[in-house]
């Protein structure tokens, strides 16, 4: 938060909220599959929240996560040598983070601003963005995850069933058991709606 003053009031206590949210046992696995997923090079960063913010700002590293889950020869993002030094650069790389990220398959609301990393506005949102792609990388499980399966839970998959005609039609004939059962029914003594019920004194 570079040119911000302190926060008071609401806006305080909305940013306390979000910064609730903010998980540190999730950072340590987070930064355990990161390093395995893109080598012992990326370094490692100070704990915490501002540790963690420091560490990805520059979308370096996020370029390499995201490049690491696709095969060889198509890298979604270039990665700048040196790496970048000026904001607009650096935040451009993010950028490219998280369109490589939506390309993969992170539905939209699981994506993060760029201002909340580079800001340090809500790092619970960046963690939020890269379970939803560790997620994904354990799910579609073509060989490119590195790290253990169990940090992450894999997402539902589509299990199509294919039925005859014959079985189609079968299947009209019943009544499930959600609609109830008209066995023994009858609407014998009922009377009509609106109808007042009749009193003989």
């Amino acid at each position: 938060m570079a040119n911000k003053g302190p926060s008071y009031g609401l806006s305080r206590d909305v940013q306390s909220k979000i910064e609730r949210k903010y998980d540190d046992e999730l950072e340590e696995r987070l930064v355990e599959w990161i390093v395995a997923q893109c080598g012992a090079g990326v370094g490692r960063p100070e704990r915490g929240r501002l540790g963690l913010q420091v560490w990805l700002k520059n979308g370096i590293i996020l370029g390499e996560l995201v490049n690491s889950l696709y095969p060889e020869g198509s890298k979604p993002v270039k990665i700048p040598k040196p790496p970048p030094t000026m904001v607009f650069k650096q935040m451009e790389q993010v950028a490219q983070f998280l369109k490589a990220a939506e390309d993969y398959g992170v539905v939209k609301t699981d994506i993060f601003q760029t201002v909340d990393l580079f800001e340090g506005k809500d790092m619970a949102a960046v963690q939020r963005t890269l379970v939803a792609l560790g997620s994904l990388a354990v799910t579609k499980n073509d060989g490119h995850y590195r790290g253990d399966p169990s940090w992450f839970m894999k997402k539902a998959q589509e299990h199509k069933r294919d039925f005859s005609e014959s079985q189609l039609k079968e299947g009209k004939n019943v009544i499930g058991l959600q609609m109830g059962s008209n066995k023994g029914a009858s609407q014998a003594g009922t009377t009509g709606y609106g109808r007042p019920r009749q009193i003989i004194s």
